[in-house]
């Protein structure tokens, strides 16, 4: 009797397996169970990855495993969203990219490796890095009402630099056409740096740009007109707002999330968000962030989709009036 009561729950532990499919959650299943890969779409050296290598070891003591950061810079993220996807299964492969991945690069490129709805879901925000308005200083404008009546009254556009296509800084610039009515000429750039360095030259004529621009600011190299935000920056709270000046619609906030492949246990999702978290709550954290030009900023995980969702709704229609594509 002993016998056949153990074999029928054998048979019922069996069948609650099937019928829950091969992504059973397994809670109490240890996590991690080896190295934790993050995989950063943008090259080293700049803000994403060091904001990545500042939570790295804290983040290895909280999991007590061993974190790898791995840069896979290209095609504005899709080849970082491409490996974490090709390995989601092993629940130890993140990403760390901007929003954009899902809200401007479907409208972008003609075909992805990855369907960022389908194949990805997210896990946390890491940073918010506010963009402001640099213009240069030869421009002789210190206001960005005179900014903006200046630009008017050219009979030729202005040249704005960007750090590429689809970039938030790119849309920012759009925005900023949109909402005034100036005219200006885009120049992608790879990168946003090669594009301050060209309008501290005098080579363009505006950008938008991080926090991280101010050195040239206070070398009176440019000068920084306004932030395109909902609300001033923590950095720099002497910045006005767009909104603030008149002009309404130029928000372009650069959000940079942590995504995991869309098969990715429940339990590791919500432990990987918890222990994120928890670094970015820590003052030295928040402080080294803001050196850096950004906002460490802890969400759940379904509020950081939100933004998300706000977000495509801002730059959907501008995207589709752009008619940017890239192959």
């Amino acid at each position: 009797m002993l016998l056949r009561r153990h074999c029928l729950a054998m048979m019922m532990l069996a069948l609650t397996g099937w019928a829950t499919g091969s992504h059973a959650q397994t809670p109490s299943q240890a996590w991690p169970v080896k190295p934790v890969r993050l995989v950063v779409g943008l090259a080293p050296g700049g803000l994403v990855d060091m904001l990545a290598r500042t939570v790295q070891p804290h983040l290895a003591e909280a999991l007590k495993q061993t974190v790898i950061v791995e840069n896979r810079g290209g095609a504005g993220g899709n080849v970082a969203g491409a490996e974490v996807v090709r390995n989601g299964g092993d629940n130890h492969t993140f990403l760390l990219n901007p929003s954009t991945t899902e809200s401007v690069n479907p409208l972008m490129f003609a075909s992805m490796p990855f369907d960022p709805q389908r194949d990805l879901r997210p896990v946390a925000l890491l940073a918010n890095s506010q963009l402001f308005l640099f213009v240069r200083s030869s421009l002789g404008v210190d206001t960005l009402e005179a900014f903006v009546e200046y630009a008017r009254k050219q009979s030729n556009p202005l040249n704005y630099g960007s750090a590429g296509n689809g970039t938030t800084p790119h849309l920012a610039g759009e925005l900023l056409k949109q909402a005034t009515g100036m005219q200006a000429t885009h120049a992608p750039y790879r990168g946003v740096a090669p594009a301050i360095q060209d309008l501290a030259a005098g080579q363009i004529d505006f950008a938008f740009g991080p926090a991280t621009v101010f050195p040239m600011v206070q070398a009176g190299k440019l000068k920084v007109l306004a932030v395109a935000s909902r609300q001033r920056a923590a950095v720099a709270p002497d910045i006005r707002t767009f909104s603030e000046a008149g002009i309404d619609g130029v928000f372009a906030d650069s959000l940079f999330g942590v995504y995991a492949a869309a098969g990715t246990r429940d339990d590791v999702v919500d432990r990987m968000n918890g222990e994120i978290n928890k670094v970015l709550a820590r003052p030295e954290i928040k402080a080294r962030f803001l050196d850096a030009g950004a906002e460490a900023l802890p969400l759940s995980a379904a509020d950081y989709a939100a933004r998300v969702q706000d977000e495509k709704k801002l730059f959907a229609p501008l995207m589709k009036s752009l008619g940017l594509k890239e192959q």
